[in-house]
């Protein structure tokens, strides 16, 4: 399927490895042209010449943590106007609730809510005065069906998900869509990470924990980083301008609800 969105300019937050780098493939793919943002400069420029080699695009870099003002300052900067914009930030640790303080809080919150609403805010007015947009965010599962160890997120995610509910509507008339990317687990570093977490608490390789939680999906495997960039990508093409608001779960059945 032609996505119709070949020449357009993208930025996409945390695209140097996993989800943001599978969405960036996709766009590249589909003949988008690229800025892509993550905090470490070698692997962020080792992926965006993989993304020229392969697809032919122009692909800029910006290394800097989204999550501070500083940051969110130079990457809108370096970003300029864009027709599309995907959010991402990596998960906060997993914990109780007894474990977190209000640091902990306003940390996950910088990152995971309050970075891409700076975000959303610095690019939505471009895109509503040309009249055509796609802002995607990439969340969790965790905001259809809570996960208890993972506290922080759920809070922060949650919050995110109420401000796009609210100003997606308040955009869609200028023809700009905003909507939101729920993953379950992927095969990506995070997944390494919680696993490790399990691995560690119940005395088993991070192999035995990948293999349990495994048949804890219908799917019985873990997504990957390309299916979800297509997914991505489709919700930023010519073809999606009647989504709007929506949450989309990528999770291979896990999250057990009917709606």
């Amino acid at each position: 399927m032609d996505l119709g969105i070949a020449g357009k300019r993208a930025f996409v937050s945390a695209s140097s490895k996993g989800l943001g780098k599978g969405c960036a493939q996709a766009l590249a793919e589909a003949g988008v042209d690229l800025v892509i943002g993550a905090r470490g400069k070698e692997a962020l420029e080792a992926t965006a010449e993989e993304l020229r080699q392969a697809h032919g695009v122009s692909v800029t870099t910006v290394a800097a943590d989204i999550t501070t003002a500083e940051g969110q300052a130079i990457t809108i900067e370096a970003a300029g106007d864009v027709d599309i914009l995907v959010t991402n930030a990596g998960g906060p640790p997993p914990g109780m609730w007894s474990d977190w303080n209000r640091d902990d809080f306003i940390r996950a919150l910088d990152a995971n809510m309050l970075a891409p609403i700076a975000l959303m805010k610095a690019m939505l007015p471009h895109m509503m005065d040309q009249g055509w947009g796609r802002i995607v965010n990439i969340t969790s599962q965790s905001v259809k069906a809570p996960i208890a160890v993972l506290g922080l997120s759920n809070s922060a995610r949650a919050g995110l998900t109420g401000y796009v509910a609210g100003t997606s509507r308040q955009v869609a008339g200028s023809g700009v869509t905003i909507n939101n990317l729920l993953p379950g687990i992927h095969a990506t570093d995070r997944a390494v990470s919680l696993d490790s977490t399990v691995a560690k608490a119940q005395d088993i390789s991070v192999e035995e924990a990948a293999a349990n939680r495994a048949k804890t999906i219908p799917a019985g495997r873990y997504g990957t980083a390309a299916e979800f960039g297509a997914t991505c990508a489709f919700l930023c093409s010519q073809h999606a301008g009647f989504i709007v608001g929506q949450n989309i779960l990528l999770d291979g059945g896990s999250t057990n609800m009917t709606l």
